[in-house]
């Protein structure tokens, strides 16, 4: 069970990944101790980490929500091998258990490998569909809402360490030391500048300097990983929505201010906006469907596919591909 301590915590961090205990401590009134031994337990208990991600488009990455139905016996062997991968994140088995959702990031190098040849070759899959992301509304640097509502606004600003838009104008593209240093905070992103130092050889200065630049500049930023359950959201769908195109960057940004909502994209194929639905039981998500969704203008078709379980959330970008299952 997580209490309003816990869940402010989570918040504070969702504000700032790497802000220290102490600057929490202060803001939420409890002594560092307090704030490491919560954060601590968070983790082992209900998943808890903050992980550095590059800009997709600084990475030179693109990104696919991929959407794979397979015979029930082979699903899960397909999900966990697709989640060894360093090209893929966000994996769910949803659908009974029979249809698998990713998120794959694919570059001009890689030729989309998995994407064009790995997949079609893996036993099992009775049908692929790959829809390209075209705009996140919510997802990646913009985060789920839902959790971020324990604390005021004066607490918010304190906790604020690159407030208001980047500028995208200040940074260089990535390089082969930002690379190592990405890898570091994929695996940690709280990890201190001294470790980070051991991994890209450059000094502490340097690496607290080269972060700044990439936070404020947008080309990197922070997600948090926690288990939805701990914090009271036992329910999960993922919605297939159909929008005339007109009609379609104001119907997502309208999905973008629904506290439900922990992910929303325009996309290719033959639905053009996808969803994640987040909620406290299935009422609630039948209540938001019915009232919130229902009541927005020009959703022709909508398709709701319950989440059974999340077999990877955000992951790093690490050198080395896991073959699939052939």
């Amino acid at each position: 069970m997580v209490d309003a301590i816990d869940r402010a915590l989570v918040h504070a961090l969702q504000l700032d990944g790497r802000a220290p205990y102490s600057r929490i401590g202060e803001v939420l009134g409890v002594s560092t101790q307090t704030v490491a031994r919560r954060f601590n337990r968070l983790r082992a208990e209900a998943g808890l980490r903050v992980i550095g991600l590059p800009d997709p488009q600084v990475a030179g990455r693109s990104q696919w929500l991929l959407r794979l139905t397979a015979v029930p016996h082979a699903a899960q062997d397909l999900a966990g091998a697709l989640s060894r991968r360093s090209d893929t994140s966000w994996i769910k088995l949803a659908s009974g258990g029979t249809e698998i959702v990713s998120i794959v990031h694919t570059t001009q190098s890689d030729r989309n490998a998995l994407l064009l040849h790995d997949i079609p070759r893996t036993a099992g899959i009775t049908s692929v569909s790959a829809h390209y992301l075209l705009h996140l509304y919510v997802g990646g640097p913009t985060a789920w809402r839902g959790r971020a509502k324990s604390l005021t606004a004066a607490q918010e600003s304190a906790l604020r360490s690159f407030p208001g838009i980047p500028d995208r104008g200040t940074v260089r593209g990535l390089n082969a030391g930002d690379g190592k240093l990405l890898a570091g905070l994929g695996a940690d992103g709280r990890a201190t500048h001294a470790d980070l130092a051991v991994r890209t050889g450059w000094s502490a200065a340097t690496v607290a300097r080269r972060m700044d630049e990439l936070q404020q500049s947008g080309a990197i930023y922070f997600d948090v990983d926690i288990d939805p359950a701990a914090l009271g959201f036992t329910t999960s769908a993922m919605l297939w929505l159909s929008v005339p195109p007109a009609h379609l960057d104001a119907v997502g940004r309208a999905l973008a201010e629904h506290d439900e909502l922990g992910f929303v994209a325009a996309t290719t194929g033959r639905t053009n906006l996808v969803a994640q639905a987040i909620c406290a039981s299935p009422n609630a998500l039948h209540t938001y469907l019915t009232e919130r969704v229902g009541a927005i203008e020009h959703i022709t078709a909508i398709e709701t596919v319950p989440v059974l379980r999340t077999v990877k959330a955000a992951a790093p970008f690490s050198p080395g591909l896991v073959g699939l299952p052939v």
